[in-house]
């Protein structure tokens, strides 16, 4: 009798603590993530040259992914599935790069204040052409963004928000970026951060994305936030649709983020004190009833 109720009491609290997540995470009880486990990733071991592994974009002509590293100001593309060849090219000196989202055969690269950097390779290959967009911000405000994706409804990339002054606790905002005319302005997509934290219980909540990209399957938006420790999903408005929770021994600085065309999840973890060595997981979607 005691271990039924027991049974229940447990029963009750994970029904009255759960919203849609994927781990345990202190006293807070997830349910799981439909589309992905992500407790059970492939995990594949980066090279020291990308420790600060800071955004990736899959490259669908040869299946290999595309990744910038916080600071060293170079492109690096990864041949994961040919014993992580990688090839690298310098295309600035050190500064804070943050995202990187190839289109149309253009690679845009996002610093940390905004500004877009836009490289192409000459028909050999072997040499970058750049040029650079600046943000534009009033003097004395200061915005932060780590994370860009392309819409290719509205043909835009959309930056958002990781600390904007304009934004306080209430909302995250967002910018969009014209590939054609080079000209920001500010965007739709906007997140209620409050229904974030009603999910989690956390009245105090303050949101930091730090990776975002639009599923191919369900044209969702999804938002890794790393020093939260959730993977969002809204869409194309900001509208919240599912919070998911991370097991932080899996996901141990998660900064990037990407899909694969069949719909595989790739996310890259930076490296850290305790954990020396950056590492990229793929999560295969699971089969549907």
């Amino acid at each position: 009798m005691l271990y039924r109720n027991l049974i229940v009491i447990l029963f009750v609290f994970a029904k009255f603590h759960s919203y849609q997540g994927c781990t345990i995470k202190k006293n807070k009880i997830s349910l799981p993530c439909k589309e992905y486990d992500l407790n059970s990733p492939v995990r594949v071991k980066l090279s020291d040259q990308l420790a600060e592994i800071s955004g990736i974009s899959f490259y669908s002509r040869d299946s290999s992914i595309f990744a910038i590293s916080d600071e060293s100001g170079n492109l690096f593309k990864i041949f994961w599935d040919r014993k992580m060849k990688i090839n690298k090219w310098k295309f600035d000196k050190s500064r804070d790069f943050e995202d990187v989202v190839n289109h149309d055969s253009s690679f845009y690269i996002l610093e940390s204040n905004g500004n877009i950097q836009t490289l192409n390779f000459s028909a050999k290959g072997d040499t970058i052409f750049k040029s650079k967009s600046v943000f534009p911000v009033s003097e004395g405000v200061d915005n932060e963004f780590e994370s860009i994706y392309f819409d290719p409804e509205s043909g835009q990339l959309v930056m958002i928000c990781k600390d904007c002054e304009a934004d306080k606790k209430k909302s995250v905002s967002a910018w969009n970026f014209d590939p054609q005319s080079g000209a920001y302005t500010p965007s739709p997509f906007s997140i209620d951060v409050h229904a974030i934290a009603q999910r989690i219980g956390d009245k105090d909540f303050k949101f930091k994305p730090s990776g975002a990209t639009i599923n191919p399957r369900t044209k969702e938006v999804w938002i890794l936030a790393s020093a939260n420790q959730l993977l969002i999903v809204t869409d194309k408005k900001g509208t919240l649709k599912a919070v998911y929770t991370l097991n932080p021994v899996i996901f141990r600085q998660p900064e990037g983020i990407a899909f694969t065309p069949w719909g595989d999840l790739l996310i890259s973890n930076e490296a850290s004190d305790k954990y020396e060595t950056s590492t990229l997981l793929i999560f295969k979607p699971q089969k549907r009833g």
